[in-house]
């Protein structure tokens, strides 16, 4: 790559987590100084402990912060910064925000505005795309639907990221459906417009990354296969997309070219298309910014794509040709929710996060770092690389299984028996996978991991003096009557274990070893280490073996009346987290017939919306929430009194 034209000191990171950290990875590889800018709750946040410069973007809302342009353009003239790499969501993808850090003085890492303008709106890209001669779905217009158009999908025009989308399949519930994805555009993006497709079942989600410069150059890197998605987000993605005809790799790699050019495209950007069962592909939309997927692509191909950027926003030409890929990589999106609970995010303090392995990690997250209630919950992105799919697919499975992750409930699982579904080892892939699967996927069954040796493990632990203990305490576990074992009792996913043991033997097992924070086991012959982890200020014991992963909440010999007793009206809906109600269902109101998994309201909370449901068929007797209203954690949002059974 030819030198830049410009030479670049330092760089401000218009974003936070875990895209802020992996920019500034890169940037003090290249000698780069690097400034953060951060809200009022992540003051602390990792992003801003790792950059040599932070400034503080008062308040806590994204609309008061990260989307501030011009906040951000005062911090970096401030700190002294001559770049600004806006990362991707909040104002990556913002033409106005673009042309205000150039007219600043500051290097913009980025395309240029007009490529920027011209595929923001998803109805204006299109018609360019229609113009360069991309294949596309044809619109529908929804006043004039029909039972033959269906199903349909529903798109907001400005959106991304799964905001603003519904599925459509029935007509009587199209007005719904519009009314909702026009709110939920309106709220997201400050754009209610939402056009109709038809919504292709069982697709494949393929896309191409873009590199151009100023000089004429344009690169494709390869597909990338991001099918397996919860709520049109995605949560696996993979490079090279698997199974693809040659001819088919052709045509997307032209077709995006052809996007880059219509739209003289410089930097990073990504050309996505919905490709059918029968390989014919159809241009979805173009992403003038940084995939968060990009690490696959930057694994196959052996570049830094981040370095790449700052070297053409500085005006270095790419050579005419990119590199070779070799092999195959896939990422695994790591996320702090619960997926058999509609996917809820979770918020609190992570206490440990270790994956192992021969993965690369990218993260904005420490241990005792916390997950609060205004961002999006992802706590990492693992990627595998390995000469073959089937080997990056196991050492990716392998590593997520043998994580420690404690303090809050994650989709680990979830990640890790995706990745050995037959369908997926068999690169069968397609966006309806979760939507087939899921409850399958997310379910307690017989064959979940039985929590025995590892509530002894964590009773031993407990018992198990520190090294620096005196003498008399290392000593531990003495009885008047030697013949009584010691009991503990636990809880672990909705079973409980009574673990009756003596200090140094158990019926069945040897105790080789213990420490607090280590405890080795042999059973059946076989050898096992127990990783025990307890909080000081917190009741839990997460223990991590090669049989599982637990989260242990110990059992008080004494319970008292207080911790027994239900307080809450039966039929309430509490708050599952603290957030905004954005949308109340039209005429509801006290007195009026629900039924059991009807929708009642909307909660905003860490971008996305989540569904409050009637728990039963029956009478609504309170309604406590409003639009607009913020609630707390465990806020009583109404009250539904179950109809008696016949």
């Amino acid at each position: 790559m030819t030198l830049p034209s410009t030479l670049l000191s330092a760089v401000l990171v218009a974003n936070r987590g875990e895209i802020a950290v992996r920019v500034f990875r890169t940037a003090r590889a290249m000698g780069l100084d690097t400034v953060a800018v951060h809200s009022d709750p992540d003051a602390d946040a990792l992003h801003v402990r790792e950059a040599d410069a932070a400034v503080r973007l008062p308040g806590a809302a994204p609309a008061d912060t990260y989307l501030r342009g011009d906040l951000i353009i005062k911090a970096a003239l401030a700190a002294g910064a001559d770049a600004v790499h806006p990362g991707y969501g909040f104002l990556s993808e913002n033409a106005a925000f673009a042309r205000e850090v150039r007219a600043a003085g500051l290097a913009w890492i980025g395309p240029p505005p007009e490529a920027i303008e011209a595929m923001a709106s998803k109805t204006r890209a299109k018609e360019l795309m229609r113009a360069a001669g991309v294949p596309l779905l044809e619109p529908v217009d929804p006043a004039t639907a029909t039972a033959a158009d269906l199903p349909l999908l529903l798109k907001a025009a400005a959106g991304g990221g799964g905001r603003g989308m519904r599925v459509v399949r029935e007509l009587d519930g199209l007005k719904e459906a519009l009314d909702a994805a026009s709110a939920e555009a309106r709220s997201a993006f400050g754009d209610a417009e939402v056009f109709a497709e038809p919504y292709v079942e069982r697709a494949r989600h393929v896309e191409v990354q873009i590199l151009a410069d100023a000089h004429g150059t344009v690169w494709t890197l390869g597909t990338r296969d991001c099918s397996l998605q919860r709520r049109h987000q995605k949560v696996i993605e993979e490079a090279p997309a698997p199974g693809l005809p040659e001819a088919l790799r052709t045509t997307l790699h032209e077709a995006a070219v052809a996007a880059a050019r219509a739209v003289s495209y410089e930097g990073a950007g990504t050309v996505e298309f919905l490709v059918t069962a029968d390989g014919r592909p159809y241009f979805l939309e173009m992403n003038t910014r940084l995939q968060v997927e990009h690490p696959v692509t930057e694994a196959v191909f052996g570049l830094d794509l981040v370095a790449l950027q700052l070297r053409i926003a500085a005006g270095a030409a790419l050579p005419l040709t990119p590199p070779q890929p070799t092999g195959h990589a896939v990422e695994a999106r790591l996320y702090a929710e619960d997926p058999a609970q509609d996917w809820r995010p979770q918020t609190g303090v992570l206490h440990t996060l270790a994956i192992p392995g021969a993965v690369r990690v990218d993260t904005g997250f420490a241990d005792g770092d916390t997950v609060g209630i205004h961002y999006d919950p992802m706590l990492a992105k693992v990627i595998a690389h390995a000469p073959t799919r089937a080997e990056a697919v196991r050492v990716l499975a392998h590593a997520l299984s043998g994580a420690r992750i404690h303090g809050l409930t994650t989709n680990r699982e979830l990640l890790v028996r995706s990745l050995r579904h037959p369908e997926f080892t068999a690169g069968q892939l397609d966006t309806g996978f979760y939507e087939r699967h899921l409850t399958a996927l997310t379910a307690l069954t017989a064959a979940a991991p039985d929590a025995t040796l590892s509530a002894l493990a964590a009773a031993l632990a407990a018992a198990a003096p520190a090294p620096d203990a005196p003498l008399a305490a290392r000593l531990g576990g003495w009885r008047n009557v030697r013949s009584q074992p010691h009991t503990r009792r636990y809880t672990a996913a909705g079973a409980e274990y009574e673990v009756q043991y003596h200090p140094v033997n158990h019926p069945g097992v040897r105790v080789l070893s213990v420490e607090p924070t280590l405890v080795t086991l042999e059973a059946e012959g076989i050898r096992r280490m127990f990783h025990v982890k307890q909080n000081s200020n917190k009741p839990e014991v997460y223990v991590d073996s090669a049989l599982g992963a637990h989260t242990l909440t110990p059992v008080p010999r004494f319970a008292s009346p207080a911790d027994r007793a239900d307080r809450t009206e039966p039929g309430s809906l509490l708050a599952p987290m603290p957030g905004t109600v954005v949308r109340v269902a039209e005429g509801l109101a006290p007195g009026i017939p629900v039924t059991a998994g009807q929708p009642l309201l909307w909660l905003e909370a860490m971008k996305m919306e989540h569904r409050i449901l009637a728990p039963a068929s029956g009478t609504l007797t309170a309604l406590h929430a409003a639009t607009g209203q913020q609630v707390e954690f465990g806020a009583l949002l109404a009250v539904v009194q179950e109809e008696p059974q016949a």
